[in-house]
């Protein structure tokens, strides 16, 4: 790839930036624009770079990600003359139609550019400004630059909080000392890069107003930032924000939480914790706890020193549940976590008394936890003496356990392992980033650890070397150093990554000998040498530690091994811990003008204990000890090493061996047969202890959003797979055919999980997991992909799906007419068949279907194609005055002021139907039109078919309409069992057909009955039957007119014929009598 100009390959919103900068772009009410130039020392440089990729047909594409979405955009090809850039002008509706306030998703960006092999390549962040909560509110009062700085002298400490789904929208608070009161917060939606983008607020007076008794001393102590609500502890109080959604008044509203017998001097000790867990699309079994604990022994008058509550944090009730209340030894609450995954509440304890550090696990009922352990209680060993604090890895079911040491559990709280032992030091702080799995521990030294979730292993990446400094992640994983005056993102060097902030990572090696000893050709075990005499307070100064683990062994000449793992001994004098190490590059060893010795014959003697004493040949007087080979180590292939620890004299030294059981005594070495490793310190150490380089890619196969923590939804009945692909790149032989992932289940009760693995020729790992669902209970659960010996340093170690066994927000059901209509032919309002007749029909303004009693009297209260400032018509009669009520239109005056969307205006939804204005028509009468459904989701489209069955009602109350559908013995069976229990009746959705013999509109909903799905599937369609004959009573009244006419007819023959009467011989007659009478009068006139 390349690196010059994927350097210079940028995006902004900006017309032109020659800044180096991550992408920050914000999702208004207007459309999003980018722009993507090449960056260079002129604009005329930049256009010539751009021609040549648009000449050549290419242009960036943009893809859109979150843990649910993934949408892929382009850009325009097309330059305009006096373009530098390749533009992207995306509609917000493109990206997401909603504008309410709500928790939602912040996005990743990734902008790329393909050319041949090289793939040009920018990230960033999207953020939705006109739902994300948070930002709509005013925290108080503006606070101006030189009030801020005068804040300065007086912060003691910072306390960061972060939006859980949005990470780049951040809050900041002052604590102060004594000497200055408020509570001043800085509001970010940016990620903390810019200083001069910080919001300062000052929340003194809205503090204030809840507080009766004196106002001293007042200040932030701790805050937490949930999905909905801003919770603020101060040294006054436990404050608690109006619900974030809902912007009732620009202003912030606080309401204070009450602890009876608590004092300033308990709050200032208080603490906050907050299991962090984005609960966008959120679900009714999702919920956010917050905990509070006082660092105080609680009194026979209050019932806790612990108190947690969940939204919108009104009661706050006692963790302690009576079991643990009613102890010998009452313990002190260090932490208290709500695992919604399990469902159970975690505690850890610590007893003073007896020096005791537990965790126990304790079921959840009626939201309040029970008496009944859900796990027996976990005891730490005595070495766990100052526990500070527990914390779930965001969006996993990673707990860390912290404080002089640092421990993880992957179960739940069931069992820990320990990390880090950090030897009189302890952890005060911990940051996260969900996205990157990056894990930053805070010292009370300084001192910074590193890991990434779920790995066993961890670095030294530096130190704070400030007095009030805390540290940030923002969205993408970037770390920030933050102080009261400035930030520090590492702009000018590296793009906020830990080398950028605290420089190289520090030599992690320490000040002694280490003895290598080979075990096979590939294999060596390093022994760390400790003198006699060591004071126990300097005895870790000399050992290695669980830090170690996964790094390299690196020495000056050449040569490095990576540490598998570390072993401690009890039974090998002088060498209290080693590592057994792969070597990935030979080691150099010491030649005749560095070490004269190595030139002789060796010959070993014992002298003492793991004491040796080495000879070289008395023949041979140009080999000799010198002073300079103390502390180096004589490496004898198939025998133990052994460390010179003092010369006797030059042709004698003592030494240790490494593996006494293999020194051999009764042979010598020919000078060829043994070696020399300088991996001493006395003369200065040559060797060194680093992060190993990542060797692993982690790749997903079927997925196309990229995302690390992406959420997946699990239906009754259904599955999910994912395809994993681990790249091993090295230099060294191939892998040993073990799976490189580890696969933990956070709730192995809910899912079903299982997992098929292989390797491929070039030792790629493939893993395919597959989920299904085992029980009809909701609930979600954390699926972590662990590269189990992947390095810090590598930039994905650790996937962690969510798997919600609930109904995806995306899953929908589809009426699919028989037939098709163009949204052209929608829009217009024609769309004519063969025959020439119009399948679309633009309802009346306010109309309103028929009902039993007839056409002018509709009793519907929905209306459709409403208009307030137009009449209603079919109103005349009573029950029809008092039926009909607005929707969407409800306090409009016109239909504009309804504020009808296109897509309201299409919908079938009874919920939009004032907006309604065009429905299907069709002619009558209506046969056996089939119902066709269909189920769409994320991933595939099914068509509704058993084990569904659904139930079919028309909203409008009509009648004169029948189904059919396909009747087998199962389906009677499952009618007979459900109707009595629906209260309506039970159809088959396979062969399903409607027939009407109404007439105007009729509107059906479609429901799919509960139990076989968690989603609430219902579809609802209209049809308009146009062209029926006279409606009842006039086609009735027709009928009845002619049958009397005929009736009639009949009867009077009868009567005719009853009384011999003739009427036709009597018509005949008197048609003859008037012949003759004309005859006559003619004959008499001549």
């Amino acid at each position: 790839m390349p690196d010059d100009r994927e350097k210079r390959f940028a995006c902004s919103t900006k017309t032109y930036s020659k800044d180096n900068e991550i992408i920050k772009l914000f999702l208004s009410t207007e459309s999003l624009k980018i722009q993507c130039f090449f960056q260079s020392g002129s604009e005329l440089d930049s256009k010539e770079m751009l021609s040549v990729f648009t000449s050549g047909g290419l242009a960036p594409n943009l893809v859109i990600v979150n843990s649910t979405y993934s949408g892929i955009f382009h850009f325009n090809l097309t330059l305009v003359s006096d373009q530098i850039f390749w533009l992207i002008d995306i509609p917000r509706e493109n990206i997401t139609e909603n504008t309410d306030i709500a928790t939602v998703e912040e996005w990743l960006v990734r902008v790329t550019l393909h050319e041949g092999l090289d793939i040009y390549e920018t990230e960033g962040t999207l953020l939705d400004v006109v739902r994300e909560p948070i930002i709509q509110w005013n925290l108080g009062e503006s606070m101006i630059d030189t009030e801020l700085h005068d804040l300065y002298p007086h912060v003691v400490d910072l306390k960061v909080t972060k939006c859980p789904c949005s990470n780049d929208v951040a809050l900041m608070g002052f604590v102060l000392n004594s000497t200055y009161n408020g509570v001043y917060i800085g509001m970010t939606f940016s990620g903390f890069w810019d200083y001069n983008s910080t919001s300062w607020f000052d929340l003194t007076s809205l503090i204030y107003d809840h507080l009766q008794e004196e106002h001293k001393g007042l200040t932030v102590i701790d805050m937490v930032l949930t999905n909905h609500f801003l919770v603020i502890l101060t040294s006054l109080g436990l404050f608690v924000s109006s619900d974030l959604r809902y912007l009732i008044a620009p202003n912030l509203k606080l309401s204070r939480a009450d602890f009876c017998g608590f004092e300033r001097v308990d709050y200032i000790k208080g603490k906050l914790w907050y299991n962090e867990r984005c609960f966008a699309n959120r679900e009714h079994f999702e919920v956010d706890y917050v905990t509070i604990t006082f660092d105080r022994n609680r009194t026979l008058s209050e019932s806790s020193s612990c108190f947690y509550s969940k939204e919108p944090f009104i009661d706050w009730l006692p963790c302690l549940p009576y079991n643990i209340k009613d102890t010998k030894y009452m313990p002190t609450v260090i932490t208290f976590l709500l695992d919604q995954e399990h469902n159970t509440g975690i505690y850890l304890l610590h007893t003073e008394i007896v020096r005791l550090t537990t965790v126990s696990v304790y079921t959840f009922k009626d939201k309040k936890p029970s008496n009944i352990p859900k796990f027996p209680p976990f005891h730490f060993p005595n070495s766990f003496s100052s526990p500070i604090g527990m914390v779930f890895h965001p969006r996993s079911h990673f707990l860390y356990a912290y404080g002089n040491q640092v421990w993880l559990s992957m179960d739940g709280g069931n069992s820990f392992e320990l990390i880090a032992n950090l030897q009189g030091d302890y952890i005060l702080n911990t940051f996260h980033s969900y996205f990157t799995s990056d894990i930053t521990f805070a010292s009370k030294s300084g001192m910074v650890f590193f890991t990434k979730a779920g790995l066993m292993k961890y670095t030294n990446i530096g130190k704070l070397n400030e007095s009030v400094v805390t540290l940030y992640y923002d969205h993408l994983g970037f770390i920030h150093k933050l102080t009261p005056e400035k930030f520090d993102s590492g702009k000018s060097t590296g793009l906020g990554n830990s080398k950028s902030i605290f420089g190289l990572p520090p030599d992690l090696g320490f000040e002694t000998a280490l003895a290598p000893q080979y075990i096979t050709t590939d294999e060596m075990v390093f022994f760390a040498y400790v003198p006699k005499n060591t004071r126990a307070i300097s005895l870790f100064k000399k050992t290695f530690r669980n830090m170690h683990t996964g790094k390299l062994i690196q020495f000056g000449k050449k040569g490095k091994a990576y540490i598998k793992s570390v072993l401690t001994h009890r039974s090998v004098l002088n060498f209290m811990t080693s590592v057994i190490t792969n070597i990935e590059e030979p080691f150099g060893v010491e030649d005749v003008g560095q070490s004269p010795c190595i030139s002789s014959t060796l010959s070993i003697e014992h002298s003492k204990s793991n004491e040796y004493i080495l000879h070289l040949d008395n023949n041979n007087a140009d080999a000799v000890f010198q002073d300079t080979d103390v502390e180096k180590t004589v490496m004898i292939p198939g025998y133990s090493s052994f460390l010179i620890i003092s010369i006797l004299d030059p042709k004698r030294a003592l030494s240790l061996a490494t593996m006494p059981m293999a020194a051999e005594t009764n042979k010598t070495f020919a000078a060829e047969a043994w070696f020399l490793y300088n991996f001493g310190q006395s003369n200065g150490r040559q060797w060194t202890i680093r992060p190993r380089p990542c060797q692993f890619w982690f790749q997903q196969l079927n997925d196309v959003s990229l995302s690390l923590n992406l959420i997946k939804y699990v239906d009754v009945g259904t599955s999910q797979n994912f395809t994993i692909k681990i790249i091993h790149h090295t230099n060294n032989k191939p892998l040993l055919e073990v799976p490189p992932l580890k696969i933990v289940v956070g709730n192995p009760t809910l899912l079903e999980v299982k997992s098929e693995g292989s390797f491929d020729e070039s030792d790629t790992y493939y893993s395919q997991i597959i989920t299904s669902s085992r029980l009809s209970h909701q609930g979600f659960t954390t699926v972590a992909i662990i590269v189990w010996e992947a390095s810090t340093e590598c930039y994905v170690t650790t996937m962690v799906p969510t798997l919600k066994s609930s109904c995806s927000y995306l899953k929908t059901m589809h009426h699919i007419p028989s037939t098709y209509i163009p949204p052209e032919d929608w829009i217009s309002g024609v769309h004519k068949d063969s025959q020439g007749f119009n399948m679309i029909k633009t309802l009346p303004v306010n109309y309103r279907p028929p009902s039993h009693m007839g056409v002018a009297i509709p009793l519907t209260d929905n209306f459709y194609h409403a208009d307030p400032s137009k009449p209603i018509p079919r109103n005349l009669f009573y029950k029809s005055k008092q039926s009909g009520k607005y929707k969407q239109c409800a306090n409009a005056s016109s239909r504009a002021e309804c504020n009808c969307t296109n897509d309201q205006k299409i919908s079938h939804a009874i919920a939009f139907s004032d907006c309604k204005e065009k429905v299907h028509r069709f002619k009558f009468p209506v046969s056996q039109y089939p119902i066709v459904l269909k189920i769409f989701s994320e991933e595939k489209t099914i068509p509704v078919k058993l084990p569904y069955l659904v139930t079919v009602t028309e909203v409008n109350m009509r009648e004169n309409w029948q189904l059919k559908h396909d009747l087998s013995e199962g389906v009677r069976k499952m009618k007979n069992y459900l109707e009595p229990i629906l209260h309506t009746s039970v159809y088959n959705p396979s062969g399903l057909n409607l027939s009407i013999r109404g007439s105007e509109l009729f509107h059906f909903r479609v429901s799919v009955i509960p139990g076989v799905t968690f989603c609430n599937l219902v579809e609802e369609f209209q049809i308009y039957v146009d062209e029926v004959p006279l409606p009842f009573p006039g086609h009735a009244l027709i009928a009845v007119a002619t049958a009397v006419v005929l009736g009639g007819f009949v009867f009077t023959a009868f009567i005719f014929q009853l009384r011999n009467i003739h009427p036709l011989r009597a018509c005949q007659r008197c048609l003859l009598g008037n012949r003759l009478t004309l005859s006559n009068t003619s004959m008499d006139n001549s």
